[in-house]
């Protein structure tokens, strides 16, 4: 008999091409952070927080961004405030026009109007202020063809609703089922504007088989990332700011082709915060 031929093994798929595109964001310095009082499972008053090492893990991570070529604008902090640095909450910017936070615990009320004010002294001058409780991008995270809306804690589905007519995007809701993760930035996060990498049991039943549908090609991370909020990540479609601790999931995003940029924000963490937190993105008119 001839021999036989090897069996060819296939050659692997290339990766594709991740392309980095510059934000423009809004950040506030965690001058007055502390943790006072608790409105999610992260906060614990008798532990507290350490501000000046807050402080200096809110810089290094202000510095990744300006040495990825991003821009970072800030607003001044307000005393009294603690959670003001998690700029995320404040608003929700999609092509120019400012759909205004309406926070959902008294401590933080008064977050939503100083946002909206810095947006209206800097050239945002179409800013809606709501009538429905909404946190921002901490519930609603944009896509390059739709906003991914999150339920169940902090954000009524009416503000969904608000924000599609205001803002002319379709709005998809999203259930949150488990307290520890309260917005939907502690659970998922967009990549390159068409994907997103999440944690499946953030989200009730139906809402995972939403996901599973609109990302069959998403990055799955496991609790073990997700309970070190390795998904309050940030994402310019190639570079992913990312809690360093989430090693499963780093190691997830550098096979698909991204490049994780890790930090530590331990401290901000006591208060139930990261990366995404911080961030508030500034998406200008088209």
């Amino acid at each position: 008999m001839p021999a036989m031929e090897p069996s060819a093994v296939p050659e692997p798929s290339p990766l594709p091409e991740r392309v980095a595109l510059r934000r423009h964001f809004l950040m506030c310095r965690p001058e007055h952070f502390a943790v006072t009082y608790a409105i999610n499972p992260w906060m614990d008053p008798a532990a507290g927080a350490d501000a000046g090492r807050a402080v200096a893990q809110w810089e290094a991570l202000r510095a990744a961004y300006l040495a990825l070529g991003h821009e970072v604008s800030l607003i001044d902090p307000v005393e009294g405030l603690p959670d003001m640095v998690f700029a995320a909450n404040g608003a929700l910017v999609v092509g120019g026009r400012v759909y205004g936070a309406r926070f959902a615990f008294p401590e933080r009320y008064a977050e939503g109007p100083a946002y909206a004010r810095w947006l209206r002294d800097n050239g945002f001058t179409d800013v809606l202020e709501p009538q429905h409780t909404n946190e921002g991008e901490g519930d609603f995270l944009t896509l390059d063809d739709v906003i991914l809306a999150g339920t169940g804690f902090r954000t009524d589905i009416a503000a969904h609703q608000e924000a599609q007519e205001f803002l002319g995007r379709p709005v998809v809701t999203l259930r949150l089922v488990d307290p520890r993760f309260y917005h939907l930035d502690t659970a998922l996060f967009p990549l390159g504007g068409r994907d997103v990498a999440y944690y499946p049991g953030a989200f009730s039943p139906g809402s995972r088989a939403v996901l599973e549908r609109l990302f069959p090609d998403a990055v799955v991370a496991g609790e073990r990332d997700a309970a070190v909020l390795g998904l309050n990540a940030v994402c310019d479609g190639r570079n992913v700011v990312v809690n360093a601790e989430a090693t499963g999931l780093i190691g997830a995003l550098a096979e698909r082709g991204y490049t994780p940029v890790p930090v530590d924000l331990s401290e901000l963490r006591k208060a139930g915060g990261g990366p995404k937190c911080c961030t508030l993105e500034l998406r200008p008119a088209p």
